[in-house]
């Protein structure tokens, strides 16, 4: 293809060119003319540039720590380790123990209590963690709180004084184009800072390769090591903890991930406040997001929302009027369009408030109020351990509730009598923990001393009936 340019006279209208060169010399005049206040702006400017970063990375990186952890772990020696027949065969061996030994980074996020952030995976079960600051003082540390869901730990160092903390900004306020810096410790070469940009917002599920939670995502470049660093804006403020990668080489392809940091906020002040564990609100229900194809059936515009498929009983949603087949669209002002965004946005409110809900049922809108709430103990769990000498003994057993289908992951509408330590003698005959059982010897037990009571009788052989992951099964074995 080629470009013909006219510049042929056209004496009958020469205004348009005359005023293009009056232009072109006036723009010379003008800028031959610069006087030296203009001059020193436009060097003002090239000296901006090529400092880039370097003001950001002042005030941010001296927040920023290295960690390493260190935990003893026992290993079975023997020549057929690894081998798929003889290792089942010949597995035994003496058992010597051996120490594995990580790395990851933290952010320091309050200076005069000396407590930094982390990730659990970084430092979780670890027996020693030791913390090396940008100056390169070490301490010791220890965690104060710590989530493997939310793969979230706060530590405090020991004895540390003259520490830096990093501001948290909004992570609301973060929008997709940003530029960002990466800062940590990648592959223990010491710390290190990559930039980019946000490349995304709300990522959760299959858009977060399936890593359950609710990110920021980045294409500054994360590696190993970099897990606990920070995330922080041109301001050089926090805006995430980097997490995980895509990767399919072990490399940075581009893609990461980062716990927000208003998520951030609400974990640092559980742990201000001597929590031992980090509670989320219970939101009582099984949801799902809306695709195109379930948009149409359910007559909405376009795909948004989060379909709610199952309510418990006693979820504070079905206090406040939802039912299954309802369509939240909005929660505590805020657009939820997966299940993942939901539980981060009921995460970050103070339990016991009431908070807003715009949901849609049969193409109209509704309204209505949920009360944020812990998972009810109700009825009691009432734990029990089957004594020494009985059939099972040594296993241990609660009434299944609320609580005990969230701290156990149990389906929803589970009921019975759920495993808490199968024991010696309930692990022999392949129970495990989760398990719900729900009959003894045809006999239905309902709660915990129920199953004691089933377990007093005088049997030769025993039959469980045992859920297990919605699916039933049938445990015979003479005990």
């Amino acid at each position: 293809m080629s470009i013909c340019l006219d510049v042929s006279p056209r004496p009958r209208h020469p205004r348009p060119i005359l005023s293009l060169l009056l232009a072109l010399l006036l723009s010379l005049a003008v800028f031959s003319g610069m006087g030296g206040e203009s001059r020193a702006g436009i060097s003002a400017g090239r000296a901006g540039m090529q400092q880039g970063f370097v003001p950001v990375v002042k005030r941010a990186a001296p927040a920023v720590v290295s960690i390493y952890t260190r935990k003893v772990v026992a290993e079975r020696l023997s020549p057929f380790a690894g081998d798929p027949f003889f290792g089942q065969l010949f597995g035994g061996g003496p058992v010597i123990p051996r120490v594995q030994q990580a790395l990851g980074s933290g952010v320091v996020v309050d200076a005069r209590a000396g407590l930094i952030v982390s990730n659990w995976h970084v430092v979780g079960e670890a027996d020693q963690i030791r913390v090396v600051l940008a100056d390169r003082r070490e301490f010791d540390a220890r965690i104060v709180l710590g989530d493997p869901e939310i793969d979230l730990a706060v530590l405090r160092l020991e004895g540390a004084s003259g520490l830096t903390e990093l501001p948290l900004r909004d992570s609301d306020t973060v929008e997709v184009g940003e530029l960002v810096l990466a800062i940590g410790n990648p592959f223990g070469v010491g710390q290190t800072v990559s930039s980019g940009i946000v490349s995304g917002l709300a990522r959760s599920g299959a858009a977060a390769g399936n890593l359950r939670g609710y990110f920021i995502q980045t294409d500054a470049p994360i590696n190993p090591g970099n897990s606990g660093g920070a995330l922080v804006d041109v301001g050089g403020r926090l805006i995430g903890i980097n997490t995980a990668i895509l990767t399919r080489s072990g490399g940075s392809n581009g893609i990461g991930f980062a716990i927000p940091s208003n998520l951030v906020r609400v974990f640092v002040a559980a742990a201000r406040r001597g929590e031992k564990h980090f509670e989320r609100p219970w939101a009582g229900m099984l949801a799902q997001a809306v695709d195109q194809s379930l948009a149409d059936g359910l007559g909405l515009p376009r795909p948004e929302g989060v379909l709610v498929t199952r309510l418990h009983p006693q979820s504070p949603f079905a206090a406040a009027g939802l039912q299954p087949g309802d369509v939240i669209l909005r929660f505590d002002g805020h657009a939820v369009d997966a299940p993942a965004e939901l539980l981060f946005r009921m995460t970050l409110v103070d339990k016991g408030r009431r908070v807003p809900v715009l949901w849609v049922r049969n193409g109209r809108e509704m309204r209505g109020r949920v009360r944020m709430m812990p998972p009810p103990d109700s009825p009691p769990a009432d734990p029990v351990r089957v004594p020494r000498g009985w059939p099972l003994a040594g296993l241990a057993a609660s009434t299944v509730n609320p609580r005990m289908i969230a701290s156990l992951d149990l389906p929803i509408d589970a009921s019975g009598v759920v495993i808490t330590d199968p024991g010696p003698m309930g692990t022999r005959i392949g129970l495990r923990r989760g398990d719900i059982i729900r009959a003894v010897n045809g006999r239905k037990v309902p709660s915990s001393r129920a199953l004691l009571k089933a377990l007093t009788r005088r049997e030769r052989y025993w039959e469980l009936l045992v859920e297990r992951g919605g699916h039933r099964l049938v445990i015979r074995a003479r005990i």
